[in-house]
């Protein structure tokens, strides 16, 4: 087997994920743009991670906000405070993704997080001569429902890189699910973060580090 084109997650496999804590401080400071002060601790949770179009409008029923309003500005916050985590040197690219500068491969990003903020972090970090695509989520609540396992946007970046055979590079189970719904191989990389995960979902490949995409691609 080998692969002409590799798109990855961004988050947790090109460069460190955000700390829970800094996008729960995020969201609260959303509501209270919005005058909410004392939001329910559990309405911050929800808005924090894994919102659903159906969530966002409950929560927004409940404070009186509307939704699409209430949803562009917690991304946007949201998204600023990971580009300040990326200024303070606490949001790093991995140190292994040099190697992708030779490899013999197409390459794209996929990822659930803003748009914003991956365009951010690719010109922050000096990597955007690396990827000849690169997709985030819109600041939409429509957008939710298009996030991984939903094959949408790797299957826009398979077609923007003309891609023949492709492997999807990630570190979550709705990653392996994603590449599997868009008909192509996967490759679940284990991060300090995911060293001991048992997994329920089956990639193609199991791997330690970006440098085994060079054996891997070859064939």
């Amino acid at each position: 087997m080998s692969y002409d084109t590799v798109v990855f997650d961004n988050d947790g496999v090109l460069v460190g994920r955000t700390s829970f804590d800094v996008l729960e401080t995020a969201t609260a400071e959303t509501f209270a743009q919005f005058g909410v002060d004392d939001p329910d601790p559990d309405h911050v949770e929800d808005m924090t991670i894994g919102a659903q179009p159906d969530s966002v409008a409950r929560v927004c029923d409940t404070y009186d906000l509307d939704p699409a309003t209430f949803w562009r500005a917690r991304d946007r916050t949201v998204s600023g405070a990971q580009q300040e985590e990326a200024r303070a040197g606490r949001k790093t690219p991995y140190d292994d993704i040099d190697t992708l500068a030779d490899l013999d491969a197409k390459q794209g990003i996929v990822s659930s997080n803003q748009q914003e903020t991956v365009d951010f972090l690719l010109q922050h970090f000096g990597l955007t001569n690396l990827f000849d695509t690169a997709y985030g989520r819109a600041e939409t609540i429509q957008s939710l429902d298009l996030r991984k396992p939903n094959p949408h946007y790797i299957e826009r970046a398979l077609s923007d890189l003309d891609a023949d055979s492709a492997l999807f590079v990630g570190d979550n189970e709705s990653d392996i699910r994603a590449a599997h719904n868009a008909g192509i191989d996967s490759a679940f990389i284990r991060r300090p973060h995911r060293r001991d995960w048992d997994l329920n979902v089956w990639p193609t490949w199991d791997i330690d580090s970006l440098d085994a995409l060079h054996d891997i691609c070859s064939g």
